[in-house]
């Protein structure tokens, strides 16, 4: 019912709503109106009470909650159930619990704080308090293990879009799926899979946005190499990027993921492709790999239908990677 007050409120706003009018409308007493706002506000709601008067919704921009997340999504699959948390050890550890037990395909885990976030190659993951964006989905897809290479690419594809559409800043991916912002890393992301020898049990997707970190914020080890989106909103024109909001680019991420999503079940691999190449930074480029114990470089010169990256190298041999097996770094810096 909580929830069902913030509407009126909002609809309200700037104006009051008195207590005698939300008791009314949801036939209980004033003073029980009295205990959902004041549970309203230790989620963090604004919400302003004078006497004669009754309530005020100051605002509500940016309150990160489920609700609020998941209110009018308007998703078909992922997103359809989110679940929030202050603080996580990690979200794609959240989520590989609900997945062991059982939750829906799209189930998606958004924490204000990581204590023991992760990237890729087991490397860590900086996820400061109120600083970042961290999500995971749980997904289910019905494909083969050898398949879901091409779901690495849609997230970031669909990362990408989700970024662009709710902020107006535009991103480059970097293989298989960092994105970039003036050759600096602004997200990464992680995806592990459960799976049997022909069918996949589950995959969890984790993102990982750099949101409003200053450059003094970072580690020293990430300083000139990772932004935020509120970095980048500073260096653009200015009329160029819209009002940030880290509640938009959580639901626009999610609304981007759902349709990405569905252009893999509907087998529309090509389309994914096509979107990842156009955004990509890394093909046409020099680049350094190592696959085993041996070091290659060679130049990037596209992807192969299954999603691997296709590099001719210098000892004469095109080489396919699997995003799994290798990380890639451009010879004169990270991309």
């Amino acid at each position: 019912m909580r929830y069902e007050i913030v509407e009126l409120l909002k609809e309200a706003a700037p104006g009051f709503v008195s207590g005698q009018e939300l008791g009314r409308r949801f036939e209980i007493s004033r003073a029980a109106i009295w205990k959902h706002i004041e549970e309203l506000r230790q989620e963090g709601y604004s919400i302003e009470a004078v006497p004669r008067k009754g309530y005020r919704l100051i605002s509500s921009e940016d309150r990160l909650n489920s609700y609020e997340i998941a209110n009018n999504l308007s998703t078909f699959i992922v997103g359809r159930k989110v679940e929030y948390f202050d603080t996580l050890d990690s979200t794609n550890n959240f989520a590989k619990k609900l997945a062991g037990e059982g939750c829906p395909d799209g189930t998606a885990i958004v924490a204000g704080q990581q204590i023991a976030g992760r990237g890729r190659m087991g490397r860590s993951w900086d996820s400061p308090a109120n600083k970042g964006i961290y999500i995971t989905v749980v997904l289910r897809p019905p494909m083969a293990p050898e398949e879901t290479q091409i779901l690495t690419l849609a997230a970031a594809v669909a990362t990408a879009k989700g970024i662009s559409a709710a902020t107006g800043i535009g991103t480059g991916i970097k293989w298989p799926n960092d994105l970039v912002i003036e050759g600096r890393k602004v997200c990464g992301i992680l995806v592990e899979m459960s799976s049997e020898a022909d069918r996949v049990n589950h995959i969890v997707l984790g993102i990982g946005i750099n949101y409003s970190q200053a450059d003094d914020e970072f580690p020293d080890e990430l300083k000139h190499r990772a932004i935020s989106l509120r970095m980048a909103s500073q260096n653009i024109k200015e009329g160029s990027t819209k009002e940030m909001s880290k509640l938009s680019v959580i639901r626009s991420v999610l609304r981007e993921l759902d349709s990405c999503y569905q252009m893999v079940l509907n087998g529309k691999h090509k389309e994914i492709l096509d979107m990842w190449k156009k955004n990509s930074v890394t093909i046409g480029r020099e680049v350094r790999f190592t696959m085993g114990d041996v070091e290659y470089t060679g130049i990037a010169t596209g992807i192969t239908t299954d999603g691997r990256l296709s590099v001719d190298c210098t000892d004469g041999k095109r080489r396919d990677l699997l995003s799994g097996e290798v990380s890639v770094r451009g010879i004169y810096g990270y991309v």
